[in-house]
């Protein structure tokens, strides 16, 4: 009786990569889908020119106000009301005194539409701000 006991040959040698095949297609279906939706909640705008326009210092906690050619406000790309954004600021005032504002219009959007942003903003003790420009080569 010649059996072979324990020595099994006929084994499986090799690793088996088809499950992380399938983890890393279904990671990237999940970055796709993710970077999509990102890249749609964006607010489509188009900056004015300014040749005298500089850098933001990035460092810096700016209130991100957005106001698009349809005049819509937005805050750090959230829509918002000007009822619901004076106890915002207000919070955002106390927790930090020196915050300032960063405002994007575009380029079609009404200058009424950002004056009476600059002016709400200041009413609500936010005197710092600074309006956002494509800068010109």
């Amino acid at each position: 009786m010649a059996s072979s006991m324990g020595d099994d040959d006929n084994g499986i040698n090799e690793i088996n990569v088809t499950p992380m095949v399938d983890v890393m297609l279904v990671l990237l279906i999940i970055f796709m889908v993710t970077a999509n939706y990102m890249t749609s909640q964006s607010i489509d705008m188009k900056l004015p020119k300014a040749s005298t326009g500089q850098s933001n210092n990035a460092d810096v906690k700016n209130l991100g106000f957005s106001i698009d050619k349809n005049s819509k406000l937005f805050l750090d790309g959230q829509p918002v009301n000007y009822a619901d954004l004076a106890p915002l600021l207000a919070e955002k005032k106390a927790q930090k005194p020196d915050i300032s504002a960063l405002i994007s219009a575009d380029v079609k959007t009404p200058h009424g539409e950002v004056v009476k942003l600059i002016d709400f903003i200041r009413k609500n003790g936010i005197t710092n701000f600074a309006i956002n420009v494509e800068v010109e080569e």
